[in-house]
């Protein structure tokens, strides 16, 4: 008995290790928001991991830790904000030449306008750091577009145009250059290419990146491997966070993340305790889970906020990315069921071998997260 219960404390602390450190080490795509005031000038603001571009880490390694310059990367992420802004200012003109900005075509020079750098916190989680590009739009240009190294990795390209309030957006993988939009009157894309884009957003917020909504499937998952208790709980969780996703985009409903993200974490906790002390659905569980549901449509809701929606096709935007998150949840579900539940739900020792430390690593994973969101974020 103790040799299993020290082989679970071991399999605990090794899935919170590599949970945590997922965030930390994957290099994600960056988010250029372009603006345009009433004197022709244009202003890009780009959310990236400033520490992996000096580095030179890009997306061929799924992990930094795999690349050779590794400890370079460790080294520039526990630099100051005002260290790491030197050091960018050395590398700034090498960036810009992967950056292409072009009128009608014709490729435009932008300037640096500055770069803010978060405080130096936790070193177990990248920062976010905010570059800041200016330049004057020609006279009479016609179109813009966009196009970001693949060496850098992909990229989220957010379109505002000052004067309408209009966005065109655009997720750009592996260098791909935007299409030229149109700066007058732009064109928004076709429904159902909206449709593919957003319901692409929804999915990879699950499957690969969610992984606290991933966390949280399992633990509804583990619950029972049978038809109708699964099929309760994810119902119950579809409805809700459907609903605060919705209210969440259209302003009716704005919490915090600082208090969403660790409520987030508790749900985790929460489902992967009751799996170990109660062995079938109970009454209240889908109330619960509904409750739950609504925290999780929120946090789904300020994914969708960061990148933005198209003002023309709001609607399309808002449902296919919902659709993309339940495809990421029922592909969870399905990976989860064709690993475990297909071969071993019948079998008399399924509780004790794969729902008991399944879910005390799943509930150790969620009681990290909140103590590191409410007294480390």
């Amino acid at each position: 008995m103790l040799s299993r219960l020290v082989a679970l404390l071991v399999l605990c602390a090794t899935l919170v290790f590599l949970m945590d450190t997922a965030a930390a080490h994957k290099v994600f795509p960056a988010t250029a928001t372009v603006t345009f005031d009433d004197a022709g000038v244009y202003r890009i603001e780009i959310k990236t991991n400033v520490e992996a571009l000096i580095a030179g880490i890009g997306p061929i390694h799924e992990d930094t830790d795999a690349s050779p310059l590794a400890a370079r990367y460790n080294e520039l992420r526990a630099l100051s904000p005002e260290d790491l802004q030197r050091r960018f200012d050395d590398f700034s003109a090498r960036w810009l030449k992967g950056v292409r900005v072009a009128f009608d075509d014709k490729r435009a020079t932008p300037q640096v306008e500055g770069l803010t750098v978060p405080e130096t916190g936790d070193l177990g989680r990248a920062r976010v750091s905010v570059i800041k590009l200016t330049g004057q739009v020609p006279s009479g240009a016609q179109t813009f577009a966009w196009a970001y190294d693949k060496a850098f990795g992909s990229s989220i390209l957010r379109l505002i145009h000052a004067s309408s309030g209009e966005m065109t957006t655009a997720w750009l993988k592996d260098g791909k250059p935007s299409d030229a939009i149109p700066l007058a009157n732009m064109i928004p894309k076709t429904v159902f290419e909206t449709a593919v884009e957003y319901t692409v957003l929804g999915y990879t917020h699950i499957l690969p990146l969610g992984l606290d909504h991933i966390l949280f499937v399992l633990g509804l998952y583990l619950l029972s491997a049978r038809m109708r208790p699964l099929l309760v709980q994810v119902t119950s969780f579809t409805v809700a966070h459907t609903v605060t996703l919705a209210l969440g985009l259209y302003g009716v409903v704005q919490i915090s993340p600082t208090i969403v993200e660790p409520l987030i974490a508790l749900s985790i906790v929460y489902v992967a305790v009751e799996n170990i002390l109660t062995p079938k659905l109970t009454v209240w569980r889908p109330f619960v889970v509904f409750g739950f549901g609504l925290l999780h449509g929120l946090g789904f809701a300020g994914v969708l906020q960061e990148i933005g929606l198209p003002r023309d096709d709001f609607l399309t935007g808002l449902i296919s990315f919902n659709v993309g998150v339940e495809f990421g949840q029922l592909s969870v579900i399905a990976i989860a069921w064709f690993a475990t539940g297909l071969w071993f739900s019948a079998r008399p020792w399924y509780r004790t071998r794969v729902v008991y430390p399944g879910s005390a690593a799943i509930a150790l994973v969620g009681l990290y997260w909140t103590v590191e969101r409410v007294f480390l974020a």
